[in-house]
């Protein structure tokens, strides 16, 4: 992206409120100045928190509409060894009447025809309701690596596949903006930004602690978010996803990100 360019939308990851249910997230992000939002309608986790959102849903409907914002992703969904996509439909159906554009994955399946195969389905799926499933790595999972992820998303051999460039999973999995300018730009749809210490943590605990909980606004940290802006091609659709611990209200602190954020493109 050009500098001085800020993004034409800009989304509010659910992750960053994940207490908060869906229409009270839009609500926040019309109130802050956000344009979009990303919902955590399936869990990351089995019995981890997840809203339920029935096609047909008239109420989250009306406040996209009222609010003038939009849907841009769903997360987050781990392809693991007993992944079935058959169980994402109704995921999918409720997510396209929103007018989502992308789903989110982490790959955790050591067997790689077996997780190929799934995502390709998965994928399939997505492109009935008119969407994307873009992958991210995580220092923790199988695919732990942005090159592990170019590979899952050409073996798969899907038009509508991508990769999600996370600025803390990038620079915890030992990538660098320069691996990300070396992608083909049609790879990566999607990026969510956060800013984090410049020194990773030490354990795999202390890996995801971080991750969950430990998140910067932009500025606040190490990582070389100004760089990674520069590599990212230019039609990129950003979202941040800062799950941070304190007692802020959510308004301060959606504003702050906003706002921490917006300096990035300045």
């Amino acid at each position: 992206m050009s500098e001085g360019t800020a993004p034409p939308l800009l989304g509010l990851g659910h992750f960053t409120f994940l207490d908060l249910p869906p229409q009270e997230l839009v609500r926040l992000a019309a109130r802050t100045g956000y344009s979009a939002v990303g919902l955590r309608l399936h869990p990351a986790a089995p019995g981890g928190l997840a809203y339920v959102l029935p096609p047909g849903s008239r109420e989250m409907q009306a406040v996209l509409r009222d609010k003038g914002v939009s849907v841009y992703d769903i997360e987050t969904v781990v392809v693991n060894a007993a992944f079935d996509p058959e169980a994402l439909k109704p995921v999918f159906a409720s997510s396209a009447e929103l007018g989502a554009k992308r789903l989110n994955i982490c790959a955790d399946d050591p067997d790689r025809g077996r997780l190929v195969a799934n995502y390709a389905q998965l994928c399939e799926l997505a492109a009935d309701h008119g969407m994307g499933v873009d992958v991210e790595c995580m220092k923790w999972r199988v695919i732990d690596t942005l090159g592990k992820c170019v590979e899952i998303v050409e073996a798969s051999g899907m038009a509508n596949a991508g990769v999600l460039v996370d600025a803390l999973h990038l620079a915890r999995c030992g990538g660098t903006p320069d691996d990300v300018a070396k992608i083909p730009p049609h790879l990566i749809p999607s990026a969510q930004l956060c800013d984090a210490p410049a020194a990773a943590p030490v354990g795999t605990e202390a890996t995801v602690a971080e991750a969950r909980a430990g998140r910067l606004p932009p500025g606040r940290g190490g990582l070389p978010l100004k760089a990674l802006i520069a590599a990212l091609p230019e039609q990129v659709i950003y979202s941040v996803e800062i799950p941070m611990a304190g007692k802020e209200a959510p308004d301060v602190r959606a504003k702050t990100i906003l706002d921490a954020t917006m300096a990035l493109f300045a």
